[in-house]
């Protein structure tokens, strides 16, 4: 974690379904336990955010969840006003250009100005300063959307430098892009699962951030995996016996069974991981855990194991 420690900002995204969210609120967890000042920005999910970390709802203002961890839910239409009120420096004036309803009409249809509202305003806190130079967050960690409207979010300040006319929308974009392509304030984080579909996605997924984007890819956190209890020969001869579709009657043969189908799922784990550990980013393996991770207390358990 000796990596990541160092970052502030990161961009956690992964397939849907892999427990993104619940990697997130593990890294928020444990990075706010050692005593960082933590800022979890919420694109979407709140409720499952407030059921793992309490501390009460998710607002569209910055609010504090337990000492050290502090959160915001992300909406465009919020944060182009708070945008417009930093470039205007005037209250009057943003009210007046955000309530016209052409004005609104033309954010709500420009194609990726809602994603640059939400990954700008992530990426302002994440270097926002205090009186005196200290950093407000010492780590921002974005929950991203799931790939592949998280890569669309990414392309969106690209896009921008290359496309708008000089001028602030421009010159911050630039500043961001150069800002998460530094490895060493920012990265991706990507979720997945020991298994081949999300492999096979995250591969496609790590090799779009790195290529086409060239962003670093700060950790694979892969999730639910199990320990081994067979090992290669084992599951290889396990693999030789059948399973029927049906639950077996016998205790014997339905623990046999059971048998075959751990020995399934470990030599696929086994599989993934090696095509994982090939892409030559840092690894976070978290272990699965019976019953799920739906508290705050089984996310602290989670968020150990970092």
């Amino acid at each position: 974690m000796t990596a990541l420690d160092q970052l502030r900002f990161l961009f956690v995204t992964g397939k849907g379904g892999v427990g993104k969210t619940t990697i997130c609120a593990a890294l928020a967890r444990h990075f706010a336990d050692r005593g960082r000042r933590v800022l979890l920005a919420v694109s979407g999910a709140e409720e499952r955010f407030t059921n793992l970390l309490g501390g009460g709802p998710i607002r569209e203002t910055i609010s504090e969840l337990s000492p050290g961890l502090s959160a915001v839910l992300l909406k465009p239409e919020v944060a182009f006003r708070e945008y417009g009120l930093l470039v205007l420096k005037s209250e009057r004036l943003t009210n007046a250009l955000f309530d016209n309803k052409y004005v609104q009409g033309f954010f709500k249809g420009a194609p990726g100005l809602k994603e640059w509202a939400m990954l700008g305003k992530a990426w302002y806190h994440a270097s926002e300063t205090l009186e005196g130079g200290r950093p407000r967050f010492d780590v921002v960690l974005f929950d991203a959307p799931a790939t592949g409207h998280a890569l669309d979010m990414l392309r969106v300040p690209k896009v921008i430098i290359e496309v708008s006319p000089p001028g602030v929308l421009r010159s911050d974009a630039q500043r961001a892009w150069d800002f998460f392509r530094d490895p060493r304030q920012s990265g991706v984080v990507v979720a997945t699962l020991p298994e081949e579909m999300p492999t096979n996605e995250t591969v496609e997924l790590v090799t779009a951030v790195r290529g086409e984007l060239g962003l670093p890819v700060a950790a694979l956190a892969v999730n639910g995996v199990v320990q081994e209890l067979f090992g290669a020969a084992g599951r290889a001869e396990l693999a030789k016996l059948p399973v029927s579709e049906s639950p077996a009657e016998d205790p014997a043969e339905r623990a046999l069974e059971s048998a075959v189908r751990r020995a399934l799922r470990e030599r696929v784990q086994s599989e993934s991981l090696v095509r994982l550990r090939e892409l030559g980013a840092p690894e976070l393996r978290l272990p699965w855990i019976a019953g799920g991770v739906d508290s705050p207390a089984a996310l602290s358990r989670l968020a150990s194991c970092f």
